[in-house]
């Protein structure tokens, strides 16, 4: 049976960035490298929309946060992290380990952050040197209002705003200057459709000064190096070679596709994907859902991880499951990256044969499809331009 990877991380990979990292590999010491390491940089600015330089790492998201932790603070300094879930919890312990002072501001999860929360913890630690918060935390499928809180910090010139952007960029229209963003981070096996071993992140001009402050040990993960030596095309150290070449290739697609198009098809997806589990009966976990993952509440009565594990064992689909305080009692449906109006339409007609082979009957059959095809009914959108020209 064909397997189908629904899941918000890896996310499948184009046939065309496949065939590019099969190509014959190259030293990273060389022109042709650097040539290719030049137009990565200019399509990440792209993409970032951003003036400053995006940095690559070979590394995941976890290891671009431990760059901006060891290259911008020092033991001792206070940082505000926004919990709600898995990746939000992530960051706060990671500043313990390093030594900040981590004021964490809590939330329910499914549930986004108050802003008030926020500002409250901001005015009980005005010293505070940054907040951190997930644009959407992958393990609840929320959208936090980090606009609303970059609002914030954004008068405070010791205090930087932090945005996990991991599974967001390339989703919505994030703007580091325009939204307030001081250091922007996001991974390469999310939307930009690429095997995990990538991490990349811009800083602000407030966030470079604060690395000429920081004291924290630091050799590898050191963002002032790197930033030296990817204004010349190259990198400090070895870099994920082939990983890099498929960067490029992936670049060149969502560039064909354009930026509006992109965050049109996501969105597009995201609300057809709503509609389709809504109309099986069942309920939403996100309160703000973010439109890169559809967290949903698995029906009563039914054995942990049902959906979850039915499509994996006998779809041969792999979504996601529930995560710390809700596994085995959600399930998560990805449409971030390689996806289009077919494999929303296909995970939900599994869905629907795995619900019903649990027992779980309280739809019409077809219920869930011809939801998301009120949404989809307009046809479909090339995502990939060499496909279509196929065609």
């Amino acid at each position: 049976m064909k397997y189908r990877l629904l899941s918000p991380g890896p996310t499948p990979v184009p046939e065309r960035v496949l065939t590019a990292m099969a190509n014959p590999i190259w030293h990273h010491r060389t022109p042709a490298f650097e040539g290719t390491f030049q137009k990565c940089r200019e399509g990440l600015a792209w993409l970032f929309q951003t003036q400053q330089e995006v940095l690559t790492l070979s590394c995941s998201g976890t290891g671009a946060f431990e760059a901006v932790y060891q290259s911008c603070f020092s033991p001792g300094d206070t940082v505000i992290t926004v919990a709600g879930g898995k990746f939000g919890e992530r960051w706060g312990n990671m500043a313990r380990a390093f030594g900040f002072n981590a004021v964490v501001v809590d939330c329910p999860w499914g549930e986004a952050i108050e802003v008030a929360k926020v500002k409250a913890a901001l005015e009980q630690h005005p010293q505070a040197k940054a907040v951190v918060v997930c644009a959407s935390e992958t393990s609840t499928g929320v959208r936090h209002p980090y606009e609303a809180i970059a609002a914030l910090v954004k008068e405070r010139d010791e205090t930087l705003m932090i945005l996990d952007a991991i599974t967001a960029l390339g989703v919505w229209d994030l703007r580091p200057e325009r939204d307030g963003i001081d250091v922007l981070v996001t991974g390469s096996q999310k939307a930009l459709m690429l095997p995990p071993g990538l991490a990349f992140v811009s800083l602000s001009g407030k966030a470079w000064k604060m690395c000429d402050k920081s004291k924290s040990p630091r050799y590898y993960f050191d963002l002032k190096k790197e930033l030296k030596n990817q204004k010349v095309n190259q990198t400090a150290y070895t870099p994920a070679v082939s990983l890099i070449e498929g960067l490029h290739e992936s670049l060149k697609m969502m560039q064909e596709e354009g930026l509006p198009a992109i965050f049109a098809r996501h969105s597009r997806l995201a609300r057809a994907t709503r509609m389709g589990v809504t109309a099986l009966g069942l309920e939403l976990f996100a309160k703000t859902p973010a439109d890169s993952v559809t967290s949903v509440v698995q029906p009563a009565g039914l054995k942990p991880d049902a959906v979850y594990k039915g499509l994996m064992n006998r779809a041969n689909i792999t979504i996601a499951g529930g995560q710390d305080a809700v596994k085995g009692k959600i399930f998560r449906i990805a449409h971030l990256g390689y996806y289009d109006e077919l494999d929303i339409i296909t995970v939900l007609a599994a869905i629907e044969i795995v619900l019903r082979q649990e027992g779980y009957t309280q739809f019409q059959p077809g219920a869930g499809v011809g939801a998301a095809s009120e949404i989809l009914k307009d046809g479909f959108v090339a995502q990939d331009a060499t496909a279509a020209r196929r065609s």
